[in-house]
């Protein structure tokens, strides 16, 4: 779940709604950027599908006591946020071989190798074997700087949904979230330096370099909780009560 805390409400975003804004995104990618084949085809249905572990621990969100807020992505506590990792890539794995290793990829990357935390450890070693059989399956040989491409698009698509969601322009870019604060930090031939946005009204943001066939539309749906209907009825009752609402945001070139 992503959790925006306002004065007397939240913002609450289900992580796999999240993830299809994910996938609008890299439906307006320039064509001539990446292969025109069945394996764009996958790698787009990959960054759709990547938080779709998220599915049941966002039907049900849980209530952090000692921050006295819900539960979002970042601070979810850690085993069943891996146990969620591992059924999503499997769920993915089962309809794509290579949205799989896409998936894995991307979810190993949240853990460092030296990480202190022997779950993380063992996630990122599991991934590893995971990806070696996956590649073993597969009936055609990916060069490595495609996966990686597409690897490094999916995490682009990612951050720049939770750019979305997340942020807005009455954010002080100071106070973003440090992750794209200063820019995507991901690199491509359009865009050898990274990419940055920069919201321009409440329902526009700018892009630039701008990797788009052209400027589109984004639906952001979500939910607005009351701090009061929680303590009334608790977290579940009050989320499932209120109706999902939509914001409209467009995504366009930044104007020199």
């Amino acid at each position: 779940m992503i959790v925006i805390e306002k004065q007397d409400h939240f913002i609450m975003i289900q992580q796999h709604d999240h993830a299809y804004i994910s996938g609008q995104i890299v439906a307006f990618w320039k064509k001539n950027f990446l292969l025109r084949s069945k394996l764009r085809e996958v790698a787009d249905w990959a960054i759709q599908q990547h938080d779709r572990a998220w599915i049941p621990l966002d039907q049900n969100p849980a209530w952090n006591e000692e921050k006295q807020r819900p539960y979002s992505f970042i601070d979810y506590p850690l085993a069943e946020k891996i146990e969620a990792y591992r059924r999503g890539i499997e769920e993915v794995e089962e309809q794509s071989l290579y949205a799989g290793i896409l998936c894995s990829m991307h979810y190993a990357s949240f853990f460092n190798e030296d990480s202190g935390v022997q779950e993380e450890r063992n996630f990122i070693e599991e991934e590893k074997n995971r990806r070696s059989r996956l590649f073993e399956q597969m009936d055609m040989d990916i060069p490595e700087d495609i996966y990686q491409l597409h690897f490094r698009r999916l995490q682009f698509c990612d951050d720049l949904s939770l750019f979305l969601c997340m942020t807005g322009p009455d954010v002080p870019k100071e106070e973003e979230v440090p992750w794209f604060r200063n820019g995507f930090p991901q690199t491509f031939d359009v865009a050898p330096e990274g990419i940055r946005a920069d919201w321009e009204a409440e329902d526009r943001i700018s892009v630039h370099p701008f990797p788009f066939a052209q400027p589109f539309e984004i639906d952001i749906p979500y939910r607005r909780v009351g701090k009061q209907d929680i303590s009334d009825k608790g977290l579940l009752a009050a989320y499932q009560k209120e109706e999902v609402r939509h914001k409209t945001v467009a995504v366009v070139r930044k104007q020199d």
